[in-house]
C-alpha cells in the first residue's frame, strides 16, 4: 500500500479498540480527514485477545477517579452498541445478564464483605447472595462456594464483534487507514505538532493521538522537553472451551473469583483467564499459564473439566507505571494527545475515551474527568525503548 495523501486533519497512531473508537468519534463530529496508522492489522493485538468484560464494580476496592471513569464508560455501552448496530448491522452481543463474584476462602469472604459494604454506601447496585442463591442462579458453580455478590450492572460485550463493527463504521465514515506501517516519531517544531514520520514517509498534521497500546513508547517525540510516557507490555494468556455439545448453556453470567473468571458467549464458547506476566513482547502461550488458568476455572466450576478446550492465545496489555491510563492533551505540546495505557480496561474504557478525546480535539474542551490521567502527571517519565 502506498503512502496516502501526505496530510491529515488528525493522525491516530494505533488501530486497536481505542484508536478505532476515537477515529469514529472524530468522524461523527465532522472531522473529515482522519488518518489511522496501525503497525500490523486493525484490532488484532490486545483488543482481540480480551474477554470483553465490562465489570468495574466486580474489580474495584474503592470509589476513585478511575472507578468513576470505568462506570461512566460501562454505562455508555447500551447506546454505543446500539449505534454501531444501526451504522453497520453488526450485533456486538452486549449481554446484560450481570456478573457474579464468588468467595471460596476466608480471605475471599472478607473481600466480598468489604466490596459489598462500600458499594452499598456509595449507592451502587450490588446484591449479596448465599451459596445456595449463587448455585440457583448458576448450577455449574462449585459446591465449595462460601458466598457471592451479584453485580447486575456489570455486563459483557463480544469484543471481536465490537472490533468488526468499529472497523466497518470507520470505513463508512470515510476514515483513512494505513496498516502494516509504523509511526517512528512525532515531529515538534516551534513547540507544537507538525506531523508524523512513518515508515513510508512524512505526514503533515497539527493533531496527533498516540493510542498505540503496548507499542506506544516506541514513538519518539522529537524536539520536545516532555518525551513519551513509558508504556510497558503485560502479557495475559487466555483459554477457550466449547460447551455446545457437552453442557449447553453451562453458564449465563460472567463468573469471577479473586483468581480467575469464566465468560460465556452466545455461541457456546466459554472464555477463561487470565495471567499477568512481565514477559516483554513475547506472546507465546505456556504450559504454566494454561495450567494456572485451568486451575482457577475448575475452582469456579468443576464441570469445566468435561469441556473440550478449543483455543488458547495471549495478548499484551499496555500499562503505565501507575497502572492508570494516559489520557488527554499534553499541556506542553499543543496538538499532541495521549490515549494509551488502558492496561486491562481497553474494551471497557473505549466509549468514554472516544467521547472525551473528541471533546478535547473538536471542541477544545478538556473534561475534568481527564485530570487524573494526564500525561503531565509523570514528573519523571521513562525513556523510549
Amino acid at each position: 500500500m502506498s503512502l496516502p495523501t501526505a496530510t491529515a486533519d488528525v493522525v491516530i497512531i494505533g488501530g486497536g479498540v481505542i484508536g478505532l473508537t476515537i477515529a469514529r468519534a472524530l468522524a461523527l463530529r465532522g472531522i473529515s480527514d482522519v488518518l489511522l496508522v496501525e503497525r500490523a492489522r486493525l484490532g488484532k493485538e490486545a483488543s482481540s485477545a480480551a474477554a470483553g468484560m465490562l465489570a468495574p464494580q466486580a474489580e474495584a476496592d474503592e470509589a476513585d477517579d478511575f472507578f468513576n471513569l470505568c462506570c461512566q464508560s460501562r454505562d455508555l455501552y447500551p447506546t454505543f452498541a446500539a449505534a454501531l448496530r444501526e451504522e453497520t448491522g453488526i450485533d456486538c452481543e452486549l449481554d446484560r445478564t450481570g456478573t457474579l463474584y464468588l468467595a471460596f476462602t476466608d480471605h475471599d469472604q472478607g473481600e466480598i464483605e468489604h466490596r459489598y459494604d462500600w458499594q452499598v454506601r456509595a449507592g451502587l447496585t450490588v446484591q449479596k447472595l448465599t451459596p445456595a442463591d449463587a448455585r440457583t442462579l448458576e448450577p455449574c458453580i462449585s459446591e465449595s462456594v462460601r458466598g457471592a455478590l451479584k453485580f447486575p450492572d456489570d455486563i459483557q460485550v463480544e469484543n471481536r464483534r465490537l472490533l468488526s463493527a468499529l472497523i466497518q463504521a470507520n470505513e463508512k465514515l470515510g476514515v483513512r487507514v494505513m496498516t502494516a506501517s509504523t509511526v517512528e516519531s512525532v515531529r515538534i517544531d516551534c513547540g507544537r505538532v507538525q506531523g508524523v514520520e512513518t515508515a513510508r514517509g512524512f505526514i503533515s498534521t497539527e493533531q496527533v493521538v498516540v493510542s498505540g497500546g503496548a507499542w506506544s513508547s516506541f514513538i519518539k517525540i522529537l524536539n520536545a522537553a516532555s518525551p513519551n510516557p513509558r508504556i510497558e507490555p503485560v502479557k495475559g494468556q487466555m483459554v477457550c472451551f466449547d460447551s455446545t455439545d457437552v453442557a449447553p448453556n453451562l453458564a449465563r453470567h460472567v463468573i469471577y473469583s479473586p483468581r480467575g473468571y469464566l465468560v460465556p458467549r452466545r455461541d457456546g464458547r466459554i472464555l477463561s483467564g487470565s495471567t499477568t506476566e512481565q514477559a516483554g513482547f513475547d506472546k507465546e502461550v505456556t504450559g504454566a499459564g494454561v495450567h494456572s488458568i485451568l486451575s482457577n476455572a475448575l475452582e469456579i466450576s468443576p464441570r469445566i473439566a468435561d469441556l473440550p478446550l478449543i483455543g488458547v492465545w495471549a495478548g499484551l496489555r499496555p500499562r503505565a507505571h501507575d497502572s492508570l491510563p494516559v489520557l488527554g492533551p499534553c499541556e506542553q505540546i499543543p496538538g499532541l494527545v495521549f490515549a494509551t495505557g488502558h492496561y486491562r480496561n481497553g474494551i471497557l474504557l473505549a466509549p468514554i475515551t472516544g467521547e472525551l478525546i473528541a471533546d478535547a480535539i473538536v471542541d477544545n474542551v478538556v473534561s475534568a474527568a481527564l485530570n487524573a490521567f494526564s500525561s503531565d502527571r509523570f514528573t519523571s517519565v521513562g525513556v523510549n525503548p
